[in-house]
């Protein structure tokens, strides 16, 4: 009996030194990678957010998309009332015209004074009639010039897509007035996809441009693949904020938690699983293997 007890008391300890030293050796790796790996929970989906305004203003006559749309370039997107335009393409030349016919008239003149003898015609009035006929010639050119630019301006009235992508957030309605250069539609870059990664300022160290990346996205079963495109350098100090003059305002308090900073490690998609429908503003975690330590492990094998 008392040898059984000593064995049973030995396995009891030996079976509780295992477990605790299994536990310290977990939580010492899943400290180890937490502390020295490059991963992080902040990932987001980002893209490029074309901002669509008119060149010209006027009344919205018709909205050719719809919300969420995918267009290609070059395909109308809505139409600026072009009546006016007309109007004004119509008043142009025929101001053209007027200084078309005045200049005619002077160049005729300018030629019938340079033919005369000296006795008909003065040297005075031979250089006034050539500098009038110049002077119609240069009034005919501007003329020209806002024929041109009206034409321009009733092109300009239907505003067409400047990249392949999709309509986002469509709140422009028919007989809404726009102003020249108003933001008023925004399109989802198609192909210009990426992902930002806010990792902590320690963990830079082990991130290297060109390094292999996998986002697992949040909620699903897809992971991106991708690699590290570029390193953001510099992020905004919230402490250091200017005063009216210009100086430094300082943030007297000083708190004892001080939080790592997260830096924006910008990541380019290079694979996309099939049936996945990316958005801009998805979030993800980002693992970052970096390609100089498998090198190093390479060599050392």
């Amino acid at each position: 009996m008392d040898k059984n007890t000593k064995l049973a008391k030995f396995l009891r300890f030996a079976i509780t030194l295992s477990v605790v030293s299994l536990a310290l050796f977990l939580g010492l790796m899943l400290w180890d990678n937490y502390m020295n790996s490059a991963w992080t929970r902040d990932g987001r989906v980002r893209a490029d957010v074309v901002m669509v305004a008119p060149d010209v203003g006027g009344l919205i006559s018709r909205v050719a998309v719809v919300d969420n749309q995918y267009v290609k370039r070059g395909e109308l997107l809505y139409q600026i009332d072009e009546e006016r335009f007309h109007h004004a393409l119509h008043e142009a030349q025929a101001i053209a015209m007027t200084r078309k016919a005045e200049y005619e008239m002077k160049k005729h003149q300018s030629a019938r004074r340079n033919a005369a003898d000296d006795e008909t015609v003065s040297a005075e009035n031979r250089d006034d009639a050539l500098y009038d006929a110049q002077i119609s010639h240069a009034k005919y050119e501007k003329a020209m010039t806002h024929v041109e630019t009206a034409k321009l301006d009733l092109e300009r009235s239907s505003v067409y897509a400047p990249v392949d992508g999709w309509v986002s957030n469509l709140l422009l309605r028919k007989g809404d007035y726009v102003q020249a250069g108003e933001k008023r539609m925004a399109l989802i870059s198609g192909g210009s996809f990426w992902v930002y990664g806010y990792f902590e300022e320690q963990k830079l160290s082990l991130i290297h441009i060109g390094d292999k990346a996998q986002m697992k996205m949040l909620g699903t079963k897809y992971t991106l693949k991708g690699h590290v495109e570029s390193i953001a350098r510099g992020i905004s100090d919230r402490d250091n904020v200017t005063d009216g003059r210009l100086l430094a305002n300082v943030n007297p308090i000083f708190t004892w938690v001080r939080l790592a900073q997260r830096i924006p490690v910008r990541i380019h998609i290079d694979e996309i699983p099939k049936g996945m429908n990316l958005s801009a503003g998805m979030t993800c975690s980002v693992s970052i293997s970096s390609t100089k330590s498998d090198n190093r492990s390479s060599l050392i094998k």
